[in-house]
Parts: C-alpha cells; sequence; structure tokens
C-alpha cells in the first residue's frame, strides 16, 4: 500500500481539521466524504478539494478505496458509524465522546478489538509537545510522588440564551454536555500526563442558562449565531457549568472546573500537577510554555526548544525555538501517531494489538471507554447529591 486512503463521515468544524492534519502527513489521500444528504456532502467535498461525496455513510464505508474512517458525526451516530466500520474491516478514528452513553462505548471498544482494527479516539491535547514534556518529566520522577491535579477547562461559546448546539439535545448529545464535551479532554489529559487513573469522582453539575433558543437548523460549534433564522424556546437539561473533585489511583487528590458559559475564556484549558519536589503547569492557550514551580529556587518558564526537551518529546516539535506551534499542530502529532501504527498494521497484515506498545500520543478506544466511565461517575455523583463514586474498571 503506497498511500493510505482516509473517509471522512461528517464535515462540520472538527471534519475540517482531519482532513487539514492527515494531507500533512504525506502518505494519506482523502478519498471521500459522507454528509447528510448528497447535496450538503457534495458541498462539503468541493469545497474540501475531495473527489468523492456520499449522502450516507454505508456508502463511504462500502468503499473499497476507503481504509480509514474517521467519524466527526454528532454523538448519536457513533455507534452506528463506527460499528458498521469496523464490521467492513476498516480502521477507525474517532472525535470524543466515543459514544452516547458508557456501554454502548464499551461494546464499540470491544468490537474494534475483535476485529483487529486499528482504533483511536482523538484526544488531540496529547500531541502538544510541551504535555509531552511535562509527562516525561513526572514519569522520571522530576517532581517527586504526585499528590495534587488541578485545572480548568472554560470557554465562552454557549454563554448566551440565543447560542444553541446539538450537544444540549439529550437525543444527539447524550445526558451530559460540557463534561462529555471538553471535560472528558481534561481527564484524558491529566491522565496521560500525570500517568494515573481516575478512580472516583464527586460532582456538582448546574444548568445556568435554562431556556435557549435554537433555530431549524443547528450552527456548527463556534459559529456566530446572531443571524440564524426563527428560533423556538428549548429548555436545557444538560450541564454547561461543573466542578468536579477527583481521586487517582496511587492516593493522589484532585479539582477541575468545566464551562461554556465563562465570558472571556475561549479554549482556556489548563493543568497543574504538584509533587513533593516541583509542580508543572501547562495552559493551552500559551501552549509554548511550560511553567515550572520550585521550593527552594527560582520558578521558571520553559519555552518549547526542541534541543531542551527530553526525547520522547522532541518528536512533538517540528520547528526550532521561537519558532510557534499551535493546536493544528498539536492535532497533526496526534494523527502522525494513528497512521504511523496504521501504516505498520497494513504492511505487516497483523491484527492491531492496543497492549503493544504504541506512540504516547495515540488514544484507543479503550481511552475512549474509560472517558465515558468518568462521565458516567459524574452523572451518577451529580443525581446522588455531590457524593464520592467510583468509576467503573475497564
Amino acid at each position: 500500500m503506497t498511500k493510505i486512503g482516509m473517509g471522512l463521515v461528517g464535515a462540520g468544524f472538527v471534519g475540517a481539521h482531519h482532513i487539514d492534519a492527515v494531507r500533512r502527513l504525506g502518505f494519506v489521500d482523502v478519498v471521500a466524504i459522507a454528509g447528510s444528504s448528497d447535496a450538503s456532502a457534495r458541498a462539503k467535498a468541493d469545497a474540501l478539494n475531495v473527489p468523492k461525496a456520499y449522502g450516507r455513510f454505508e456508502d463511504l464505508v462500502a468503499d473499497p478505496d476507503v481504509h480509514v474512517v474517521h467519524n466527526t458525526t454528532p454523538n448519536h451516530l457513533h455507534g452506528p458509524v463506527l460499528t458498521a466500520a469496523i464490521r467492513a474491516g476498516k480502521h477507525v478514528v474517532s472525535d470524543k465522546p466515543l459514544a452516547m452513553t458508557v456501554d454502548e462505548a464499551r461494546c464499540l471498544w470491544q468490537l474494534a478489538r475483535d476485529a483487529g482494527v486499528v482504533h483511536a479516539v482523538t484526544f488531540n491535547y496529547r500531541g502538544n509537545p510541551m504535555v509531552q514534556q511535562a509527562r516525561e518529566m513526572i514519569a522520571a520522577g522530576k517532581l517527586g510522588p504526585v499528590h495534587f491535579v488541578h485545572g480548568s477547562y472554560l470557554q465562552d461559546w454557549l454563554l448566551e440564551p440565543t447560542d444553541f448546539s446539538w450537544r444540549l439535545e439529550p437525543e444527539k448529545g447524550g445526558e451530559s454536555s460540557a463534561v462529555a464535551d471538553i471535560g472528558s479532554h481534561w481527564c484524558d489529559l491529566v491522565q496521560h500526563v500525570a500517568g494515573r487513573r481516575i478512580v472516583e469522582v464527586l460532582a456538582d453539575l448546574t444548568t445556568v442558562v435554562g431556556t435557549r433558543f435554537r433555530s431549524a437548523k443547528s450552527p456548527e460549534a463556534f459559529a456566530n449565531q446572531k443571524t440564524v433564522g426563527t428560533r423556538e424556546a428549548f429548555t436545557v437539561r444538560s450541564e454547561d457549568l461543573a466542578t468536579i473533585l477527583v481521586r487517582f489511583d496511587g492516593g493522589a487528590k484532585g479539582a477541575v472546573n468545566v464551562g461554556q458559559v465563562c465570558a472571556g475564556h475561549k479554549n482556556d484549558l489548563w493543568f497543574e500537577v504538584n509533587g513533593a519536589r516541583g509542580s508543572v503547569r501547562w495552559e493551552q492557550e500559551r501552549q509554548n510554555d511550560l511553567w515550572l514551580g520550585q521550593r527552594n529556587s527560582a520558578n521558571a518558564v520553559m519555552t518549547k526548544d526542541p534541543s531542551m526537551l527530553a526525547p520522547a518529546a522532541q518528536r512533538y516539535a517540528h520547528l526550532p525555538a521561537g519558532h510557534q506551534e499551535a493546536w493544528a499542530d498539536a492535532f497533526c502529532n496526534v494523527m502522525r501517531d494513528i497512521y504511523g501504527t496504521i501504516r505498520s498494521a497494513s504492511l505487516s497484515g497483523e491484527p492491531f494489538d492496543a497492549a503493544a506498545a504504541r506512540p504516547p500520543a495515540f488514544a484507543t478506544f479503550e481511552d475512549g471507554y474509560h472517558a465515558a466511565c468518568i462521565v458516567d461517575a459524574v452523572l451518577a455523583s451529580h443525581r446522588g447529591g455531590a457524593v464520592w463514586t467510583k468509576v467503573r474498571a475497564s
């Protein structure tokens, strides 16, 4: 196989970035797009210079030129799209959350595992070189034993009552909104960096904007919604703000705030890890820097410089010091890890074994399932009156 053929189901906000990222790899052809109709698929395909367009995802899955199916549809379509692709023997790459429910996520993970196809979830913040640097420092013991992990993920794109998204509709987005959408990113990221799993949660969830006004057509994420047609009132049942305490295996404690109604916060994800000998903090909106905290010497900011990074982090930095790398570059790093694995699997002819060694930015369906377990525990904790609730074990 000289080129790997990629097909995309759902070409909204993040779908276009999937296409951009795989094109940068140099050994992937974007073959087809599937949309909600022939017309919408053709319009997206023409806009993104993709040769084939399908109005049904089943037709894209059946295309012999498509070797990898990317799923960036609304959450309620994840199960049908991914199931069809896996059963057709295609490798699969899914946006998060993996599924609508924890049980559906587990079924998808088991189906992909048993089929021997490569399966990945795009927890894209893993792909930043300074995230990998923090991970390597912690693994090497430079912070000492970790006792506290905290941070937040705040946005403001759902602050106004006229802001709307399918993510707020339980039949399309699931029972959780903000936690499943962006809280899952934070949880995966800190587990990846700290090398510890979240095993218990205590959650307080809030619906700040209880009544919203939606139009007949839901706009893409982050789109300007001021000029979208006639609206109808919609009662919101999912959270747009959350405060969550967490416990990690090994004894570390943590806390995170998650919200999409926080004015001025555009994509404000950050985490800090505190250990017995030092601390590290990374902020997504200043992602080329890593703050290093010390007790007995001056604090410092480590700026991205490939020559100064740990060897395992160097491979995620592609420009010299002083040349900024950003969100799209980290996303491409994740795709590079995924497609490198797909190419190796294609050359070897062996089934994919997720338990074998793989690049660190590559999150599998098992990781997606564990994220779903955390969201499920958060919901259960809140329903129980903000009580400590165990996260289901894999």
